[in-house]
């Protein structure tokens, strides 16, 4: 397992500086099965959830793109929100599936539970115009930028 989080978008930095997500070393760490997480409420089915949402974020000449994996929700359970006027926040909650007392269960692996996102927006980033949409247990959610204004350029002469 490697220290340094991997780019799979072919980005040569390590380091995103538009993400708030903390990088989570514990993510790919084999925790025991589901049916003893009992004996370690730290690692609960519930934070689990907030582990797995995935988010891609593409820059295109008209927008940033963001796409969150999101299966089995439907979009009143997902909220897409701008606070403090730069920062998307991506959040939603799985509900446990009902219990039958004649269940037998052998396997658990879906999460459920809240889970919640946050990416600091650059500065030509039009969060007026924000649009959301879910397909297919995907969430898109396109951000428009703004036209960059070209600056004047003056040259100075220097003296002496």
């Amino acid at each position: 397992m490697s220290l340094i989080p991997n780019s799979r978008r072919g980005s040569s930095s390590v380091f995103d500086p538009f993400s708030l997500n903390l990088w989570d070393p514990f993510k790919d760490f084999p925790f025991p099965s589901s049916s003893s997480l009992s004996a370690f409420p730290e690692f609960s089915r519930e934070n689990s959830a907030f582990v797995n949402t995935r988010v891609d974020w593409k820059e295109t000449p008209e927008a940033h793109v963001f796409k969150a994996d999101v299966p089995g929700l439907k979009k009143e359970e997902v909220k897409v929100e701008v606070e403090d006027d730069r920062v998307l926040k991506i959040s939603g909650e799985r509900n446990v599936e009902e219990e039958d007392k004649n269940d037998k269960w052998y396997r658990v692996e879906r999460s459920s539970g809240k889970f919640l996102r946050r990416f600091q927006l650059p500065e030509n980033a039009k969060v007026d115009q924000i649009k959301a949409a879910m397909e297919n247990g995907v969430l898109s959610v396109t951000v428009p930028k703004a036209e960059l204004k070209n600056v004047d350029v003056r040259a100075i002469e220097i003296s002496g």
